[in-house]
């Protein structure tokens, strides 16, 4: 069962990598560079942008920085993957999408020298960086980790208090 559980992580991360890469497989090949439709006016748009850097075009160009970086990251993941428990669910999903996240991303900068990116907001008028399906990946597991993190600790200190209180 543990083994099964484990591989389902790895199939989520599968799926966002297959996602990630169609969907920008098709901004590449049907928009220009630049190009930007309209989804919900003055919300959302897809628009097609190349970063050579991190988030918000941090480290333009820092190719092997990104990757030791992200081999590291997705070493770590695997390890904690492996390592999970069939309670941890919620962990092992976060780790299924920050592992899909990381690896789309990667692929992009192995094979095109860059990342594309797509979806473009505007939040309160303010136009947020472009972003693309994997960095939606890794953003959302980051999230459910510290929210795993989060439960995980208010249960452990509810049990800590729980042990401590004295009944009469």
């Amino acid at each position: 069962m543990l083994w099964r559980g484990v591989m389902l992580y790895y199939l989520l991360a599968f799926v966002v990598i297959l996602i990630d890469q169609w969907t920008k497989w098709l901004v590449v090949r049907y928009m220009e560079l630049g190009e930007s439709i309209p989804i919900i006016e003055n919300v959302l748009y897809m628009t097609s942008h190349r970063n050579r850097g991190a988030a918000w075009g941090m480290l333009q160009g820092q190719f092997w920085l990104f990757y030791l970086i992200t081999i590291v990251v997705v070493v770590g993941i695997v390890i904690y993957i492996q390592r999970l428990q069939p309670t941890q669910r919620l962990f092992g999903i976060a780790l299924g999408l920050m592992l899909g996240g990381a690896l789309g991303n990667f692929i992009d900068r192995i094979f095109r020298k860059e990342v594309v990116d797509f979806v473009h907001t505007y939040i309160f008028n303010y136009s947020f960086p472009i972003f693309n399906v994997a960095d939606a990946a890794l953003t959302i597991g980051v999230a459910l980790m510290f929210i795993y993190t989060w439960t995980e600790e208010k249960q452990r200190k509810g049990m800590s208090d729980g042990a401590n209180s004295t009944h009469d």
